[in-house]
C-alpha cells in the first residue's frame, strides 16, 4: 500500500496531481453532495445531455427520415454504439452490440448458448449473484421441462463474501452444459479471474458466459484474446447512460451463424431486414442477438457518455479507480477497530473491481446518518455498505470527507437516530 498521512491537504494534493481531474467538470454533480452510488447508477454528464437533446431534435426535424438521415443512422445505431463499446471488453467491433436490456439480454444468451443434451443438462452459477440472473436461470431451466433444484447448481461461497475459482473449476463435471458468472460480485467487489475461468470450461467443452454489469466501465475485459463465448452487462452504472438505459452484449465470432435462442427482426440480415420475409435469416454479426427496434431515446446518452470513455481510455480509468480505492481503503484501516468496520472486499488489484464493500453491524443506520449529511452510500443486506469512487467524477478530497464522516457517525453515536428498517429501494 502506498505511503499516506490521511490528512485533508494530502486528499487536495492527490486531486491536484490528478491527471483526469478535468473530467469533473463534464458532470452533473448533486449540490453540496458527495455521491459514492456510481455503481449503482452513474451521474448525468453533459456529453450524455447533450446527445439526448440532438436526439429529440433529429426526431423533431426529421420524423422517419431518421432512421436513415440522422446521426448516426437510427438503424444502425446499436451498431455503431457496439463498435464505440468494444474497447471497454475487448471485443472486435462485430462481436459488441447494444441493445436490450441486463435480463433479457441474460435469456437471450442462456435461450441460445444452454442445450441440454445426454449428461450435460446443468448450469453452473454461484450463490453469491444479483438476484435476477438466477431467476432468468431457473426460467431457461423450466423452459427446457427440467426442475432447476437438481439442474441448476450454484457454486458454495466459503466466506459469504467471495467465491473461489478453484471452487468453479472443481463443480465444472461432464454434467455441466453452460457457466453463468459475474465478472464482478455485486456485494463484495470481489473480480473473477475471467481468463482463467474461460480457460478450464473450455478445457472441459463447457460454454461459458459472464455478467458484466458490475466491470464493465471500470474493469478492463480482453473476451476477444480469451476466447469467452458470451458476455452481457448493463450502461447505466459505470458508464453513466442514465436510469434503465439500453443494455450491451457480446458474442464471440466462432459463434456467428448460430440462431439465437430469440429471433426477432432487428437481428435479421441488415441488408434484407425490410424483404418481411418469413425466413429468419440472422445477421453475420453479434447484431444477430437483438430482438426488437432500437430504444432511440435510451441509446442515445450512450453516445455521449461513450465519447467521455474514449477520451479518458480504459486503463487510465482503472488505475485511477484501484487507487482510489486502495486509497478509501487505508483510510479505514487507519481507523480504531473498536469503531466496528470491517472491509469485505478483496485487497488485492487483480481480485478488487471499482467499489469498496465495507462491513458494519449497523450498516442501515449508518448508510441514512450517511445520506443526512449528504453523502450517497449504497446499502446491501445484510450489513453492506457499498462505496464506490468513480475515476471520472469523485475527488480524493470526497473520498477523505466519507472516511471522516464514517468515524464521526460511530464516534457520536449519529446513526442512533435513525430506524434500522431498510428503505423500499436500498
Amino acid at each position: 500500500m502506498a505511503e499516506w498521512n490521511w490528512t485533508l491537504e494530502e486528499a487536495r494534493q492527490l486531486d491536484r496531481e490528478d491527471a483526469l481531474a478535468a473530467f469533473r467538470e463534464r458532470f452533473y454533480l448533486l449540490p453540496d453532495t458527495i455521491y459514492m452510488d456510481g455503481n449503482s447508477l452513474g451521474l448525468c454528464s453533459r456529453d450524455a445531455e447533450q446527445a439526448v437533446l440532438k436526439a429529440l431534435e433529429e426526431w423533431k426535424t426529421l420524423g422517419i427520415d431518421g432512421w436513415t438521415d440522422a446521426s448516426p443512422p437510427w438503424f444502425y445505431l446499436a451498431e455503431e454504439l457496439g463498435k464505440r463499446e468494444a474497447d471497454l471488453v475487448g471485443g472486435k467491433p462485430e462481436e459488441v452490440i447494444v441493445t436490450g436490456s441486463t435480463t433479457v439480454n441474460l435469456h437471450q444468451l442462456v435461450a441460445t448458448f444452454y442445450r441440454p443434451e445426454g449428461k450435460r443438462t446443468k448450469i453452473l452459477a454461484d450463490e453469491l449473484n444479483f438476484p435476477s440472473d438466477i431467476y432468468a436461470l431457473q426460467s431457461q431451466v423450466l423452459l427446457k421441462g427440467l426442475n432447476p433444484e437438481e439442474h441448476l447448481v450454484q457454486v458454495k461461497s466459503r466466506d459469504g463474501r467471495t467465491i473461489d475459482e478453484d471452487d468453479i473449476i472443481a463443480t465444472m463435471t461432464d454434467e455441466i452444459a453452460l457457466i453463468l458468472l459475474p465478472a464482478v460480485l455485486y456485494r463484495s467487489g470481489q473480480l473473477l479471474d475471467m481468463e482463467r475461468l474461460t480457460k478450464e470450461a473450455h478445457r472441459r467443452g463447457i460454454v461459458i458466459g459472464f455478467d458484466c454489469c458490475h466491470s464493465i466501465g471500470s474493469v478492463p475485459h480482453r473476451f476477444s484474446e480469451w476466447g469467452t463465448d458470451f458476455a452481457f452487462w448493463c450502461n447505466y452504472k459505470y458508464l453513466n447512460a442514465g436510469p434503465g438505459s439500453v443494455g450491451g452484449l457480446y458474442v464471440n465470432e466462432r459463434h456467428f451463424g448460430t440462431r439465437p435462442g430469440l429471433s426477432g427482426w432487428f437481428g435479421y440480415n441488415k441488408d434484407r431486414q425490410f424483404d418481411m420475409v418469413h425466413e429468419f435469416e440472422p445477421a453475420g454479426t453479434a447484431g444477430a442477438w437483438q430482438i426488437g427496434t432500437t430504444h432511440l431515446l435510451s441509446s442515445a446518452p450512450l453516445l455521449g457518455s461513450l465519447q467521455i470513455f474514449a477520451e479518458a481510455g480504459m486503463e487510465r480509468l482503472r488505475a485511477k479507480s484501484l487507487h482510489q480505492t486502495e486509497y478509501l481503503m487505508g483510510l479505514i484501516d487507519a481507523m480504531p477497530e473498536s469503531l466496528g468496520y470491517r472491509i469485505g472486499n478483496p485487497r488485492e488489484d487483480d481480485r478488487r473491481g471499482g467499489h469498496v464493500s465495507l462491513e458494519h453491524e449497523e450498516a442501515v443506520r449508518i448508510c441514512k446518518a450517511l445520506k443526512a449529511r449528504r453523502i450517497i452510500p449504497d446499502y446491501r443486506s445484510p450489513n453492506v455498505i457499498r462505496l464506490a469512487p468513480i475515476a471520472l467524477y469523485t475527488s480524493y478530497e470526497e473520498v477523505w470527507r466519507t472516511a471522516q464522516a464514517l468515524r464521526e457517525i460511530i464516534e457520536n453515536r449519529e446513526y442512533e437516530a435513525f430506524e434500522t428498517g431498510r428503505n423500499v429501494v436500498a
